[in-house]
């Protein structure tokens, strides 16, 4: 059977440019024709989606974001079951355009909640039950490894064996570096994020400090094992020259976060695809000590953006930027053509003919850019239509003659 869907009256925004008037024709899952719309003969589609004058944008591809960590445990040890986590988040994130999720499990060790390594290991497994056979989106896990975690090495190298892992990234969150530069910092953050008390924190504390001393050996074994597997590495919060250079002796081609701007160049200028987070762009800052992330976008040394802990930024940031910093067609590259070429995803990130036919929609809500329509594999899996609520103000007489219509 030959599924066709034609996506017309839209602002094509392809990698270089921005094509009004619009139309992308998908058949089969792959996009078969990007173009003017009206300029193709040939048969009649099976389903028309009308973008009236909306932007549309390749899906947006995301290679960290922790939420479902919080769709998991919402609350400190109020735990929900994956099969309902999983399910809720990706309605979600249809509607917020993010088409590929690469969903970022922690592997701490039996420290807390969600980042315990049983515990995320399991929703692992699950998530790839669950979504093997049904799912909206493309959903894709991203292994992130604590490097003093030196007893949740082999569950992490079964995973990659199983291939049930999509990307693996290396953390270093022992207090007096990256991202927590002194005690205090670590200690406020553990204590804000987590409301454990202090003697709870110096425990975890001293355990980094013990599992430090075999850091190397753990990042070699998992490493290898990525590399066998032919997952791409990722550095987490560099802080400097010196620790790009170490993980790209490791294999990362990827770095996440870094601090501040002299290690986001040396990532750059090494070749390394450089990614900050998308809620520190549309927020102005980060919530930490970390450096603007749009600073590094402006410089070039950033390329790619990620949702972190908040999906909805994802899109705000690409238009954002738009606003600024970039065209519109660079901006948008940074959460899909870019991301996609890092995670070597060589079938998705842009309108172009061939690739896989994972579409959003995007109007605006005042200044506020939603997406209306989401499209993943020639499939439409979420839209919304809103109404016009000054209709609740009529009564039924005015409603019933006709005066609901007349400019509402």
């Amino acid at each position: 059977m030959n599924r066709t869907l034609l996506i017309t009256n839209g602002r094509l925004v392809l990698p270089d440019r921005v094509l009004s008037g619009g139309e992308i024709r998908i058949e089969n899952g792959i996009i078969s024709r990007v173009g003017k719309q009206g300029q193709h003969r040939g048969k009649p589609p099976e389903s028309l989606l009308d973008a009236e004058g909306g932007y549309v944008l390749p899906g947006l591809i995301d290679l960290h974001c922790d939420a479902i960590e919080k769709e998991l445990e919402p609350r400190p040890e109020a735990f929900f079951d994956p099969v309902l986590a999983f399910s809720e988040l990706e309605k979600k994130l249809a509607g917020q355009g993010i088409t590929t999720m690469y969903h970022s499990f922690s592997f701490a060790g039996a420290e807390w909640g969600v980042r315990n390594d049983a515990r995320a290991a399991a929703a692992i497994r699950q998530l790839a039950d669950l979504t093997g056979y049904r799912s909206l989106i493309r959903n894709r896990v991203h292994l992130r490894f604590e490097i003093t975690n030196r007893t949740g090495v082999d569950t992490a190298v079964s995973l990659l064996q199983e291939n049930l892992v999509h990307l693996l990234s290396f953390m270093d969150h022992t207090p007096g570096q990256g991202q927590y530069p002194t005690l205090e910092d670590y200690r406020r953050y553990m204590e804000k994020t987590y409301h454990l008390p202090f003697d709870a924190v110096e425990t975890i504390i001293a355990g980094k400090e013990r599992g430090r001393l075999k850091a190397d050996e753990s990042i070699g074994m998992l490493s290898a094992a990525a590399r066998t597997a032919g997952i791409p590495l990722a550095s987490h919060d560099d802080d400097s020259m010196e620790r790009v250079t170490l993980y790209r002796r490791y294999g990362a081609t990827i770095s996440e976060f870094p601090v501040n701007p002299a290690a986001a160049r040396a990532a750059s200028r090494y070749g390394n695809h450089v990614c900050v987070g998308a809620p520190n762009i549309v927020r102005g800052g980060s919530t930490g000590k970390g450096m603007p992330a749009v600073d590094a976008v402006a410089a070039g040394d950033a390329r790619i953006i990620c949702s972190d802990y908040y999906p909805p930024a994802m899109l705000q940031a690409v238009f954002k930027l738009a606003e600024a910093v970039m065209s519109l067609p660079e901006a948008v590259r940074l959460a899909t053509l870019e991301p996609a070429r890092a995670a070597g995803l060589q079938h998705l990130g842009s309108l172009a003919e061939g690739r896989r036919g994972d579409v959003i929609v995007v109007n605006t809500r005042g200044r506020v850019p939603v997406v209306t329509h989401t499209v993943v594999g020639g499939v439409l899996v979420y839209s919304i239509n809103y109404r016009h609520s000054k209709i609740d103000n009529l009564t039924p007489e005015e409603q019933t003659t006709g005066l609901a219509g007349n400019g509402i």
